[in-house]
């Protein structure tokens, strides 16, 4: 049998933890084992299709013996597995982590009875996102994702925090009736929303309105990648939430909207019929973003911004439709849920250590703590994009992509690519400088923390105490070292990676195996050669 067979594990395992978490509300040591260990077997689960992917090609799991495009399918192929093992690990990280700020703190800000099961639910809906083979499918993997994060946003009940989740709902609320609305209008158009089935049935359509559902289907996306103008709610709303769903929130959530943007974008629309908007919208991303990043005193919120900014070099990879640009978007998504992920976590212990995330009042942590000076180091210079890291390498192959192209916009989107460049090395600089590198004592105003004598203040596991104080529990530097780790691995494996992202992209703008594993074999594919499997 077939590992792909399996893919289906890869969301009821998560919801099986949640279900078991749930009844486990008064046994916390007991409901933190559960939870990690769950999603470690998914994760080693999702290895597994990762290499059978690789080996196999792709492959489609109907559900209830339903025979496509009736029912719900699952689709394992090579980008989607990527996106599972990716977000898997990072989500496992951030579990981790948050396992450690609760014990530290006693689970004041993310109580376990609340947070386990519903981050849980969380994971499944994003891997069901991944899998999905048709539309509504996917719009029930957004929802149950969006419902957990209307949760989390909100732990710990602040005024803040709750301000912050009535934009986030209202927006997210929109977004997900613009794609239902759409996936309505793609239905009545072409009888299924089987997206196999879309991709051979939506080319008989006239132009206009094969062009509506194409924009429908990209503003609902839009809204939830965050691709500017439709970012505005991104900034106000992630840097309220406690630190371990920031962290998760910007490594996944809008990698999820990425993802359904270039699944939709190569199998149902392929071509190039609004490559120019898209192009214009990624410089506007990219621009516009960094720009807002640079504004920012608050760590979290100029992290925030600079999600936002590089999202647009992921839309840029898509809206050349090349091979070359497609498999650099692919690589760039890996990279980017990663580091992204990792510097959120590390803004949480930074403000832990330091009282604050404001760089205003920070000051001095090189000395203070050079470990987390260096956890922060390498995921910045990483998202700066400063060689040899993997943000280097992907930025690369996108300019390649673009120089390759060859036309004003593509020139213009390469030069907005290295000045985005650029700038985001110039605020992580100015981070670097004013929180790590000067004395507390210049500090606008300076935290007390940072000029309180050393004194033991936290307790729990991690937080022993030699001759030296630490306010950082072990478990949460280890997990977050870990996530940093796995950024450099990125840079050591890139070669791999990049292999992996080449064949993805060839797949999908081929269709050919994605239609035929979800259709059958010889099923007539538009626009390609039966059977030309793009490797």
């Amino acid at each position: 049998m077939n590992i792909a067979s399996f893919a289906p594990l890869a969301v009821v395992l998560p919801i099986l933890g949640a279900a078991l978490t749930f009844l486990l509300i008064r046994h916390s040591r007991a409901q933190r084992a559960v939870s990690i260990a769950l999603l470690s077997l998914t994760l080693a689960l999702e290895c597994l299709l990762l290499a059978s992917a690789w080996n196999d090609g792709t492959a489609a799991v109907t559900i209830g013996g339903w025979i496509p495009p009736f029912g719900i399918v699952m689709v394992v192929d090579q980008f989607s597995s990527l996106m599972l093992v990716v977000s898997s690990a990072v989500s496992l990280a951030v579990l981790v982590y948050a396992t450690g700020q609760g014990m530290a703190d006693g689970d004041h800000d993310a109580p376990v009875s609340i947070f386990h099961p519903t981050y849980l639910i969380l994971v499944a809906g994003v891997s069901n996102a991944f899998l999905s083979g048709d539309l509504f499918n996917l719009y029930v993997g957004f929802e149950i994702l969006l419902t957990a994060s209307y949760v989390l946003m909100t732990l710990g009940g602040t005024g803040p925090r709750i301000r912050a989740g009535v934009t986030y709902v209202v927006v997210s609320v929109v977004s997900s009736v613009l794609f239902l609305i759409a996936i309505a209008m793609v239905y009545g158009a072409t009888g299924t929303v089987n997206m196999a089935d879309l991709a051979i049935k939506l080319g008989e359509l006239d132009q206009g309105t094969k062009t509506l559902l194409h924009v429908m289907l990209l503003v609902a996306f839009g809204v939830k990648a965050a691709v500017f103008p439709l970012s505005f709610w991104l900034p106000d709303s992630y840097p309220t939430a406690p630190a371990p769903v920031t962290a998760v929130f910007a490594g996944l959530l809008t990698k999820v909207g990425v993802y359904a943007m270039v699944r939709t974008e190569t199998l149902l629309f392929p071509g190039d019929t609004l490559n120019t908007p898209l192009m214009v919208v990624a410089l506007l991303t990219m621009v516009v973003g960094i720009l807002g990043a640079l504004a920012q005193s608050d760590i979290k919120r100029l992290l925030s911004f600079t999600l936002v900014s590089h999202i647009g070099y992921m839309v840029f990879g898509l809206a050349m439709s090349s091979a070359v640009g497609l498999a650099a978007a692919v690589f760039y998504v890996a990279h980017h849920i990663t580091i992204q992920t990792s510097l959120f976590m590390v803004t949480g212990l930074i403000e832990r250590r330091g009282g604050s995330s404001s760089v205003d009042r920070l000051g001095g942590l090189a000395k203070l703590s050079p470990m987390l000076a260096l956890l922060f180091f390498i995921p910045g210079m990483n998202l700066a994009g400063i060689p040899p890291f993997s943000g280097f390498l992907g930025k690369v192959g996108l300019l390649q992509a673009g120089v390759q192209l060859g036309t004003p916009l593509a020139y213009a989107l390469v030069i907005g690519g290295v000045v985005t460049s650029l700038l985001t090395l110039l605020a992580i600089a100015r981070v670097w400088n004013r929180a790590f590198w000067r004395r507390p004592t210049d500090a606008e105003h300076p935290d007390p923390v940072l000029l309180a004598p050393p004194v033991a203040r936290l307790s729990g596991p991690g937080a022993k105490v030699n001759n030296t104080v630490t306010l950082l529990p072990r478990t949460m530097v280890g997990s977050t070292a870990g996530l940093v780790g796995l950024g450099i691995a990125l840079t050591v494996f890139a070669g791999p990676l990049f292999a992996l992202s080449d064949r993805a992209a060839r797949d999908m703008l081929d269709r050919t195996p994605y239609i035929e594993a979800v259709l059958g074999d010889g099923t007539s594919v538009p626009g390609t050669t039966a059977g030309g499997g793009g490797r």
